[in-house]
């Protein structure tokens, strides 16, 4: 049996895969935004071990979030899910949109912080394929509100998420770090109309977060429904990139990479 946390657990595949892994006979740490948002994720998933809280688009509420899971212990595994779409242009108490908080320093700020696991899983989407990679102002705090799109900003930190995969794949040998696309499918995210297969994604995280299957052996891949290795843009390899995006999100948050 692993011990799993999956971050954006409230709701949707963060949800499905939560409870899936339960009935597989894993002990699943769920994770909600805030109170009214925990009490929904134990209500889909009641045999989940917990849930813990906090608001991924704040950097300090992050690094409290970690706190509060290395009281817990280590996990097995831990899946960077949470994310935004589509969301609209606004300023965290940081000074920066919500969606590059969320879907861009969390991830990092908790692989950092959270008790080192033996898997790591980054939730990225194809959509990446056509994300901007030169990780300029990848904070939006220079092109500002009036720069600011809301789909592009979406691609690019999908980008960023199968860098990260890779770069702690790089930097952390004992750790198998992958990625993962889970497709289109019909959840709150995707909406009714979405045309993917949602079984074939949670397979991927099922195989991921159990690392059992000779698939989930490697490290560093970024992988399709299926599930099947994919080929994520070329940028997400470049060790330089990974290097400098590691940087910058250390450089705004504080928070430095463990050796």
């Amino acid at each position: 049996m692993a011990r799993i946390f999956i971050t954006g657990s409230s709701d949707g595949l963060g949800s499905i895969v939560a409870q899936r892994l339960v009935a597989r006979g894993h002990s699943v740490v769920l994770h909600a935004r805030n109170s009214p948002r925990a009490e929904d994720a134990t209500k889909a998933c009641p045999n989940a071990e917990t849930v813990v809280t906090g608001d991924l688009s704040s950097i300090i509420d992050t690094k409290k979030l970690a706190e509060d899971l290395n009281k817990l212990g280590t996990f097995d595994c831990v899946i960077h899910n949470a994310g935004l779409f589509r969301s609209p242009y606004s300023e965290t108490t940081d000074g920066i949109p919500p969606l590059a908080a969320v879907n861009t320093l969390a991830p990092y700020i908790l692989t950092c912080l959270v008790n080192r696991p033996k898997i790591l899983v980054f939730v990225s989407s194809d959509m990446h394929q056509s994300g901007d990679g030169s990780l300029e102002d990848i904070l939006w705090q220079q092109r500002g509100e009036k720069g600011y799109d809301p789909i592009k900003a979406y691609r690019a930190s999908k980008v960023h998420n199968v860098i990260f995969a890779k770069a702690f794949a790089r930097r952390w040998p004992d750790v198998k770090s992958n990625s993962l696309d889970p497709g289109w499918v019909p959840t709150k995210m995707g909406g009714a109309n979405a045309s993917g297969d949602t079984e074939a994604a949670v397979a991927i995280y099922v195989m991921l977060a159990e690392g059992e299957e000779e698939n989930a052996q490697r490290s560093g891949v970024y992988y399709n429904p299926g599930p099947t290795e994919g080929r994520a843009q070329a940028t997400t390899d470049d060790e330089a990139a990974q290097e400098r995006l590691l940087q910058i999100c250390a450089e705004f948050t504080g928070v430095q990479i463990p050796i």
